[in-house]
């Protein structure tokens, strides 16, 4: 059973793991905290990809003192040779005594191996505390490693009365600056934002994170356009900033790929689905199979609208304004009608926040039960 030590020390941890929220992607937020006469010895967080783990940064700093202590880390340490040695082999090699980690490690390379490590070699392994704080700072990784897709939050500015734009297309801003500033925070964790070429064609936004209070440490985030007949503009903002661009597309105009591919895009074919539109599910897959964990859709009422009603949004992140834009306006989400309330698709409340003068709200779909 967890004492008290280790619910503060494993608390440390998940501290020190959010501390690379911005850095570490495609691997996962991770902290350690090293303990030997329940005095803290070392402690580290995730260098940013390619860099040291957690526990070896911790271990590092601990040194000697690292010899019969007690570990806690945020997830079970890796036990496979990629780009870093393994933790597992550092933790042995140390010379420590127990290990407590919140929560086993997705990745199929690692699930229960480096635990399994470990108590080979005779150290004290304990699993299970604060594992679902641990799990909710790493949702992005959880969800590709166990469904091969990327945890696909679709943000929303929207009036109380559920509006995006006026009839007009116009949208800014609806929301304030507050909320604009959290979007930058939101955007700067994310592996990629993906939006539609009709949001490229109206609002023609860069699609970068602008926050001076933000070290992503060179990191950048993928750009994603879905844009079933490349009417995406070359002269386009966002190829105008740094970091990559990757257009997915069911169109075969090869003038139209040249010229966005000269323009700096990677243009990158996808089947169609059966409304003409580029498959989204086979664009997730692509994504996730190239690292990313988690994807932020800032798009239209479409775009938004088809991934809810193809289950593929696990979260709503929508900012509410204290504005009424009438009943001529754009709604949040263009779906199909539907006839019964049965046919609803039903979230839940995670979380609500006040950011300046508006509201922030996170929903999650609702479980459907077996």
């Amino acid at each position: 059973m967890a004492s008290s030590l280790d619910h503060d020390m494993m608390a440390r941890a998940l501290r020190l793991a959010k501390r690379g929220l911005y850095t570490t992607d495609p691997n996962p937020r991770v902290g350690c905290v090293i303990v030997r006469n329940e005095e803290i010895v070392g402690e580290g967080f995730t260098s940013p990809a390619g860099g040291p783990h957690a526990e070896v940064n911790a271990l590092s700093m601990a040194g000697e003192g690292a010899r019969g202590a007690t570990v806690y880390v945020t997830l079970e340490p890796c036990s496979h040779q990629g780009r870093t040695p393994p933790c597992s082999d550092a933790l042995i090699n140390a010379g420590v005594r127990r290990v407590v980690y919140a929560i086993a490690d997705p990745n199929p390379l690692v699930n229960g191996a480096g635990a399994a490590a470990l108590q080979a070699a005779g150290i004290k392994v304990s699993a299970g505390v604060m594992a679902a704080q641990a799990r909710e700072l790493n949702v992005g990784f959880f969800q590709r490693m166990s469904s091969g897709l990327p945890w696909v939050t679709v943000k929303v500015g929207a009036s109380v009365d559920g509006k995006v734009a006026l009839a007009n297309g116009v949208s800014q801003w609806i929301t304030g600056e507050e909320s604009r500033a959290d979007v930058q925070r939101q955007r700067a964790r994310s592996s990629a934002i993906m939006t539609g070429s009709g949001t490229v064609l109206v609002d023609d936004p860069r699609l970068t994170i602008r926050a001076a209070d933000i070290d992503m440490q060179g990191r950048t985030v993928l750009r994603v356009i879905c844009d079933s007949s490349l009417k995406t503009s070359p002269t386009a903002r966002l190829f105008k900033e740094p970091g990559a661009i990757l257009i997915v597309t069911n169109s075969t105009d090869a003038q139209r790929i040249a010229q966005l591919t000269a323009a700096g895009a990677e243009v990158y074919p996808v089947a169609a689905d059966d409304g003409g539109h580029a498959d989204l599910a086979a664009v997730l897959k692509l994504l996730a199979s190239r690292g990313c964990n988690e994807l932020l859709v800032e798009a239209g009422p479409r775009l938004a609208g088809r991934l809810i009603e193809l289950g593929l949004a696990n979260e709503l992140l929508i900012y509410m304004a204290p504005v009424v834009l009438g009943s001529a306006a754009r709604s949040m989400f263009a779906t199909t009608s539907i006839d019964t309330m049965a046919a609803r698709w039903n979230f839940e409340l995670h979380d609500v926040a006040r950011t300046g003068n508006d509201m922030r709200v996170r929903l999650r779909p609702v479980k459907k039960e077996d």
